[in-house]
């Protein structure tokens, strides 16, 4: 008989599967960044002299500024917190200082304070807490000086650009919201002279003017107005027809009479009554 042979069955590789099975759902941990501390004037601080100016520019021979009874509110602690100058102490919080408290004066000479790099308790009190600060006197920072200059400029730049390209007829309306009436006696090239001027004086009005764009419907009204098309009643609140006094529209309360004139042209009523009113100003 013959010897049966013992037939060997390999054994399946299941941890190998598992293994690789379990690494293909490994979900790798995420990975947090280190959390920046939140920027603030203090750790931003950087020593050096700093000049302080009043904010009305005038230079009076000597202007104090308050140096005790002020506070500051403390985001982080959550309440106000005394402050006062001292020189004798490292801090201008009350609640820090140590022993006696031997109060200074602030103290603007010819409009102007000079601190030095040294005195850190009273530049940061100036730069910093106290709440006169923008409202009193302001820190000179030639950076920021330069950068408002520039500001300025280019918006008068851009005001006179507007104004030295712009038609008579826009040139008219937006002189007689500064002169009124008197725009009525001016050649052309006087108004243009008072435009380039008035551009170069405001010019944020200007372009704010130049950009409104019930500007011309208000000079519209007020020519209608001086030239007899249109009557403004005594009390100013009623605009009326000035061949018979029928009336055309009420002025809402608290409003000028002639933006509300401007909007309401933009009404249906409105545009049929501007069409006529043209045709008698052209005639």
């Amino acid at each position: 008989m013959a010897k049966k042979t013992k037939k060997v069955v390999e054994k399946p590789q299941v941890e190998e599967s598992f293994k690789e099975v379990f690494e293909d759902i490994m979900v790798e941990e995420p990975k947090f960044e280190k959390e920046l501390p939140m920027e603030t004037p203090e750790n931003t601080w950087e020593v050096k002299d700093r000049f302080y100016y009043l904010a009305d520019n005038t230079a009076p021979v000597s202007r104090s500024i308050k140096a005790a009874g002020i506070y500051y509110f403390d985001e982080e602690k959550g309440y106000e917190r005394e402050l006062k100058y001292c020189e004798n102490q490292q801090t201008c919080f009350v609640d820090e200082m140590k022993g006696d408290q031997r109060l200074a004066h602030i103290v603007f000479r010819a409009g102007v304070l000079e601190v030095p790099r040294e005195k850190q308790v009273l530049q940061k009190l100036l730069s910093i807490y106290h709440p006169h600060q923008d409202v009193l006197y302001k820190e000179y920072k030639p950076v920021q000086e330069a950068h408002d200059e520039m500001e300025v400029l280019e918006m008068e730049t851009d005001a006179l650009v507007a104004a030295r390209d712009m038609d008579i007829d826009m040139a008219e309306a937006i002189m007689r919201v500064e002169n009124g009436s008197k725009v009525s006696e001016m050649s052309s090239k006087e108004l243009k002279r008072d435009l380039l001027i008035f551009a170069k004086k405001n010019p944020k009005l200007f372009l704010d003017l130049a950009s409104d764009e019930n500007v011309m419907l208000r000079n519209f009204g007020i020519k209608a107005t001086e030239m007899g098309i249109l009557k403004l009643s005594q009390d100013q609140r009623t605009f009326l027809w000035a061949s018979n006094d029928r009336k055309l529209m009420n002025v809402p309360f608290d409003e000028h009479p002639y933006s509300a004139l401007a909007a309401w042209f933009k009404t249906d009523e409105g545009m049929e009554i501007f069409s006529n009113i043209e045709k008698r100003l052209n005639n």
